[in-house]
């Protein structure tokens, strides 16, 4: 009996949470090893559909690097990254968009789907809703930065009740441009701030941010992340990370989060309960 009461207080604590993010958008960057391990990405979509489930309108945006990797090794293609960010040739390109566009999108889209919400597949090329120039072709050759997000078009699917699963593939500027490859924390950034959404969510392989003792830093703000930065304890991949969160808060999104998607039910521990357990940073 004691089981079942501590059962029912888990769901009056969670309650207070459930009622303010009921009708509000969430967008989260799925990606790491919550995207590839098959016990995590079952959890993951349990917690997609309670969140689902409960009014919350999901936005999935996910990354793919790992397989990416593995097809490019396999085709003894090489690849390059320059400050956590892929340089992206020609040949890259053409694997990129085949792994993100088509088996990994396919893959997270058929497992919510499976769970019982109405989940579809698209990515920036689809209605051309996301729109792209050359970061520095010179230097990352393919690899983009965003121009423009059409949030209509995901308004629509959110509105008929789908959660949009999307690809970080953008449209380029004529009809033989082969697209761009954009990397998904900021695609899940620009996102985030078209739709005005209530919180954007990065899953990630760390805890969070974590100071030079290798200790999580629960909340930031700007001064102390550009700190935090100059001193090099925010560096390598977590750069563009936080600099995705810091684009959002300016946008007008009022929190983000980078948490451990490593964890079991990591997005409902970190949205439905006080003490949360990733990095929060907001203005």
């Amino acid at each position: 009996m004691q089981e079942k009461i501590e059962v029912v207080q888990t769901l009056i604590d969670a309650f207070p949470f459930i009622q303010q993010f009921n009708g509000k958008t969430i967008v989260i960057k799925y990606g790491g090893a919550a995207q590839v391990d098959p016990l995590l990405k079952e959890k993951f979509a349990r917690d997609i559909a309670l969140m689902y489930l409960v009014g919350i309108k999901v936005v999935i945006v996910h990354g793919g690097g790992k397989k990416i990797n593995t097809i490019l090794d396999k085709l003894h293609i090489e690849t390059e990254f320059i400050d956590g960010q892929r340089v992206t040739s020609a040949e890259n390109m053409e694997v990129v968009e085949m792994v993100l566009s088509g088996s990994v999108n396919k893959e997270i889209t058929a497992l919510l789907n499976h769970n019982g919400v109405k989940a579809i597949g698209i990515s920036g090329k689809d209605a051309s809703f996301m729109k792209a120039q050359a970061k520095d072709s010179e230097k990352f050759g393919f690899t983009g930065a965003i121009t423009s997000i059409d949030a209509s078009v995901l308004q629509r699917l959110i509105d008929d009740k789908f959660i949009p699963v999307i690809a970080p593939v953008a449209t380029g500027s004529d009809l033989r441009h082969p697209g761009y490859n954009i990397n998904a924390d900021l695609a899940a950034s620009h996102i985030a701030v078209a739709l005005q959404a209530e919180k954007v969510v990065f899953l990630t392989d760390t805890l969070g941010v974590l100071d030079k003792n290798m200790q999580l830093l629960p909340t930031l703000n700007e001064n102390e992340i550009e700190k935090l930065i100059a001193d090099e304890t925010i560096a390598g991949g977590m750069i563009p990370k936080v600099s995705a969160c810091l684009d959002s808060i300016d946008g007008g999104v009022a929190k983000a989060h980078i948490i451990d998607g490593r964890i079991e039910h990591s997005l409902l521990l970190e949205l439905f309960t006080s003490e949360g357990i990733g990095t929060v940073i907001k203005k």
